[in-house]
């Protein structure tokens, strides 16, 4: 959902006042845990305009607003010098004004023409950081390396229509004063409004939590040193082989998300050795899946080197994936929790299922349903998500209710990344084999022509057949129809997360949506 066109604000600030005391009690009167989806706002505004009978001009104003009754108290939280307060260049006096410009921004020269030396004098008192400059962009620095936790910043609904969404993706607590009028100079925003969200405190300390810096201490799991004190003495080839597969490339993301839901449920950065176990054991599991996939698929690269199978022969890498899996479970012994090794077991058995329904139909391809492929991605790509955030759920010692939801949201969100890999097939320049795919079920369901078909699963390269004349259009229909079906299972694992209560996880689980979907 975008602000696009629906720029207006109230004109007075009678107006303005009233309506924002008319959005505290509409958004007090739910139980909104932030942060809240561009699209759970969009609804929120459309209900406030049809029961007050609002202009529908004033949506994107509302949005904004009821975005900042939600993150209010967690703002008030925060500690003062973990907050900046942002405010635009145009809020000065272009007449008057002689300040210089850096890169950094606007350096004031305190004549006091203008509103910009009162605000930030009065964020220097409270301890607060301060900046003028236009746009969030390089503020999401600032809180991607935890100088900073919050933003407090003024801007007109054109700047917010891409700064508003970027701070919503990213789960930043904010607060977003839209100035009173469009234009790039000499505009105007409610003071008094701006002084309060500046002093807002809570008897409660917030400190939040810091997951990238998490990404460093699951990297730091990964040592040699470190898995070599873990795993099975490593003389043999088929350990040593073992041990340099676990050590090697990879992105970490299932280890990084159990520790994480263990780290956002507890609220603790000390991880204990058991959570740790388990991470690297998931990694053991997803190692074991592609050594096993390269073999089935015949591979030869991946990381950009050999894989094992192409290095050492299928037998040998055969064996390196039964180690693989052995060392996993074995790590999970160790956790003292049987319900680690249950989860695991049947992701196990539920990922051979999917892999094997490929399997089977690579080896007689016949025409394709959506509903098919769908129930392959359940069973190969969801596991991927649902293990980790489960077992740091487990680890943490979470309910049976929480657990349900993540389920949820893991099979929503596990669809929805292969439909766009399935997409992503036809950004590279590489050809595209016919295997179950979203694309390949949408041109099946979508294509009657006699013959169709046939000639389909006989081709060695998707793009070059549905480059043909007689093809013309097909591949922009199914890609259109598998974007949209991307968007809806994108939407889906959001809605899952209305029943979320724990803020810090709601807040990782967003990042991990905009981060894995590319949104």
């Amino acid at each position: 959902m975008e602000i696009k066109q629906i720029h207006n604000v109230p004109q007075t600030f009678e107006e303005r006042h009233h309506l924002r005391k008319t959005i505290d009690l509409f958004v007090k009167g739910r139980s909104l845990v932030p942060p809240v989806s561009m699209d759970d706002l969009s609804a929120l505004s459309d209900q406030l305009i049809s029961t007050h009978q609002l202009d529908a001009s004033v949506k994107g104003w509302l949005m904004v607003e009821i975005n900042n009754c939600v993150w209010q108290e967690t703002v008030a939280s925060i500690p003062y010098d973990k907050r900046i307060l942002l405010l635009p260049k145009c809020l000065s006096r272009s007449a008057k004004c002689k300040a210089d410009v850096d890169e950094l921004g606007l350096l004031c020269h305190r004549c006091h023409h203008c509103s910009i030396p009162d605000l930030q004098d009065k964020a220097d008192s409270l301890g607060m950081l301060s900046l003028v400059a236009e746009g969030f962009t390089s503020v999401i620095e600032l809180i991607k390396n935890g100088v900073v936790d919050a933003i407090i910043g003024v801007s007109c609904l054109d700047s917010l229509e891409k700064a508003f969404p970027l701070l919503i993706n990213n789960a930043v607590p904010g607060l977003a004063i839209p100035l009173n009028m469009a234009g790039c100079k000499d505009t105007e925003v409610d003071y008094e409004y701006v002084e309060r969200l500046i002093s807002l405190q809570s008897d409660k300390q917030v400190s939040l939590l810091n997951y990238d810096h998490l990404k460093s201490t699951v990297k730091e799991w990964f040592d040699k040193e470190n898995l070599s004190a873990l795993l099975s003495p490593s003389g043999d080839l088929t350990s040593s082989i073992t041990l340099d597969w676990l050590g090697g490339n990879g992105k970490r993301w299932r280890p990084y998300l159990l520790a994480s839901t263990y780290v956002a449920l507890t609220g603790k950065m000390d991880i204990p050795r058991e959570v740790q176990l388990a991470a690297i054991a998931v990694e053991c599991f997803h190692k074991a899946s592609l050594v096993h996939d390269d073999i089935q698929d015949n591979d030869t690269v991946r990381y950009g080197k050999q894989t094992v199978n192409a290095a050492y022969g299928d037998s040998i890498a055969i064996n390196v994936g039964d180690m693989l899996l052995g060392e996993g479970y074995r790590l999970l012994t160790q956790c003292g929790n049987m319900e680690l090794i249950k989860v695991a077991a049947e992701a196990h058995i539920a990922l051979c299922k999917g892999q094997g329904a490929e399997l089977e139909w690579s080896a007689a391809p016949r025409t394709l349903t959506m509903d098919s492929v769908l129930d392959i991605f359940c069973n190969k790509t969801v596991p991927a998500f649902h293990v980790s955030l489960i077992m740091g759920a487990i680890c943490a010692g979470n309910n049976e209710a929480l657990q349900g939801t993540l389920h949820n949201f893991s099979q929503a969100m596990g669809i929805a990344y292969q439909l766009q890999d399935d997409i992503e097939d036809f950004d590279t320049e590489e050809p595209v084999v016919i295997r179950p795919s979203a694309v390949l079920a949408a041109l099946c369901e979508q294509q009657t022509r006699d013959g169709f078909t046939e000639a389909l699963f006989k081709c060695n390269d998707l793009k070059t057949f549905l480059l043909l004349p007689e093809n013309k259009g097909l591949l922009d229909e199914a890609l259109l129809r598998v974007r949209q079906m991307t968007e809806q299972y994108h939407k889906k694992a959001l809605d899952t997360l209305h029943e979320v209560e724990n803020m810090e996880l709601k807040r990782l689980l967003f990042r991990v949506v905009r981060k894995i979907l590319k949104n």
